[in-house]
């Protein structure tokens, strides 16, 4: 089950499978297209799952055991690997919530997240090779995006599984938060971040945008009413 909420300009995706630990069945993946197809004029996106015990615990073995051949594992892969690109292209910012640990295909879809905020308690970890698999869903690549290539290849081929601090110092996690205080820590980020020029941001630290792109989100913002009537709010404040 997927929940979605909306709330002033954010959209928060919940993978909710308690029996599953949030894993990820093509179910799933039928309602995290339409969820995201709803989401989309939010400003900014938080993906979690449930609970407090799995973000999401990878794919679901019991329903993707019927996958048996190589076309068929291909066709498996390249619709969740264009979900997470989904998500990775969200226009605004992406925060991944992981409200418990995030292993295999789980942390693909956490690293395809712009930001990850995470509890103190959790695990994290690319450990498809105790099932002699690999990452499929665009998580090897993004993996070595953030922690450099001679990292992703120890940590995904190894099947290392970190803690918050460990993948912290890595630089695989950007906030480690204590658990007492994850819900309401996430939140408030996510709620800073749901503006539109948190999402010009976005687009202008991906790479290849150009000098000129960035000045000219810029002065649209500035000649936006929303700079205008903020001016005239710290003005009167100063005043």
């Amino acid at each position: 089950m997927i929940d979605l909420e909306l709330d002033q300009g954010l959209a928060v995706i919940t993978i909710d499978r308690p029996h599953a630990r949030n894993a990820i069945s093509l179910a799933t993946m039928d309602e995290l297209e339409k969820a995201l197809d709803a989401a989309a004029g939010a400003r900014a996106l938080v993906v979690r799952g449930a609970g407090d015990r799995a973000f999401v615990s990878g794919g679901d073995l019991k329903e993707l055991a019927a996958i048996r051949t190589e076309d068929e594992a291909a066709a498996m892969a390249w619709r969740m690997r264009g979900i997470c690109d989904r998500i990775a292209g969200f226009p605004g910012p992406v925060i991944a919530a992981l409200n418990g640990h995030a292993l295999g295909g789980g942390a693909e879809v956490a690293v395809a997240a712009d930001i990850r905020v995470a509890a103190d308690d959790i695990r994290i970890g690319f450990n498809q090779t105790t099932l002699a698999i690999m990452p499929a869903w665009g998580g090897a690549e993004r993996l070595a995006a953030l922690v450099g290539r001679g990292r992703a290849l120890m940590l995904a081929g190894s099947g290392a599984v970190l803690d918050a601090a460990e993948a912290r110092q890595l630089g695989l996690i950007d906030r480690v938060l204590p658990r007492a205080a994850f819900d309401e820590g996430w939140r408030a980020l996510a709620r800073s971040l749901a503006t539109v020029p948190a999402g010009e941001v976005k687009r202008v630290v991906a790479a290849g945008t150009s000098a000129d792109d960035a000045v000219r989100a810029f002065a649209r913002l500035w000649a936006a009413d929303a700079h205008w009537a903020a001016a005239e709010r710290v003005l009167t404040r100063r005043k």
